[in-house]
């Protein structure tokens, strides 16, 4: 079943079709979506869904009064992904996470990703177990509901986000205040952050429209991430060859302070 409109899940379209401590499997629309940056065909939504399906596995595991974070997420995708997705436009790419070795304080879960039946990306997410926070909110139960920003094409709309002025040799995107997209404690859903690092990161190298492809993606979670004010994703090039780039990209906070890091490698 799917989840309401108005939770960062239901935005997105993921559904999750398999739900244990021992295998949880989802799904995400993606074909149509185009980073708002440069108007190419994007693979961002592989992190919003291996943050939730990696994140869940791991969550499944925790004991009575523990609650999981996630602290890193780091995804490998094939070559022809796009190519993959674009082949069977109506279907969503489809992942699958279990955990990888055993839980004490921490725990990972390692994931694979495929559309049309094909293998597009692997990916492991590293949580860490809390006390269960005494502010979590009540996200809405899982009946149909018509709230919220109904699943498009529109990715720049389903993320409330909107191209900043770069300064230097910056690439910016900024990330608006959306309750919507807040997870139980109130700040931005990491899938939604991890999706903008990649945004601002191939941005940042895509001088061609498109000419580079994400190999890499490699975020770290380091404070809640708070849309509004001057929230915003950066992205910077680090070196850009013939075959291969490499960025940096950082999520800023209403605050001033950041709160995700990233570096993305690109293949032409």
């Amino acid at each position: 079943m799917p989840y309401p409109l108005n939770t960062p899940l239901g935005r997105f379209g993921v559904e999750t079709t398999e739900e244990t401590s021992t295998r949880c499997t989802a799904t995400i629309p993606v074909a149509g979506l185009r980073n708002p940056l440069t108007g190419a065909a994007t693979i961002a939504p592989l992190a919003m869904l291996v943050d939730h399906v990696g994140g869940l596995v791991n969550h499944r595991r925790r004991e009575a009064g523990e609650w999981t974070v996630t602290s890193e997420l780091a995804l490998e995708v094939a070559p022809d992904a796009l190519s993959a997705i674009a082949s069977a436009p109506d279907a969503p790419v489809v992942a699958m996470a279990r955990p990888l070795g055993g839980k004490d304080n921490a725990a990972v879960a390692h994931c694979e990703l495929s559309a049309a039946g094909r293998a597009i990306a692997t990916a492991t997410v590293h949580s860490f177990y809390i006390a269960t926070p005494e502010n979590l909110q009540a996200w809405p139960g899982r009946e149909p509901s018509s709230e919220g920003t109904l699943v498009g094409t529109d990715l720049a709309a389903l993320m409330n986000v909107q191209i900043g002025e770069s300064g230097g040799a910056a690439t910016v995107l900024m990330q608006r205040s959306d309750e919507v997209l807040n997870n139980l404690v109130g700040t931005v859903h990491g899938g939604v952050s991890a999706m903008g690092l990649e945004l601002v990161g191939i941005a940042a190298l895509d001088t061609g429209g498109g000419a580079f492809r994400t190999g890499s993606l490699r975020v770290n979670y380091l404070r809640p991430f708070h849309g509004g004010n001057e929230a915003h994703y950066e992205g910077r090039t680090l070196r850009v060859g013939r075959s291969t780039g490499l960025a940096e990209a950082r999520a800023v906070g209403h605050d001033g302070s950041t709160a995700l890091v990233a570096r993305l490698t690109a293949y032409r």
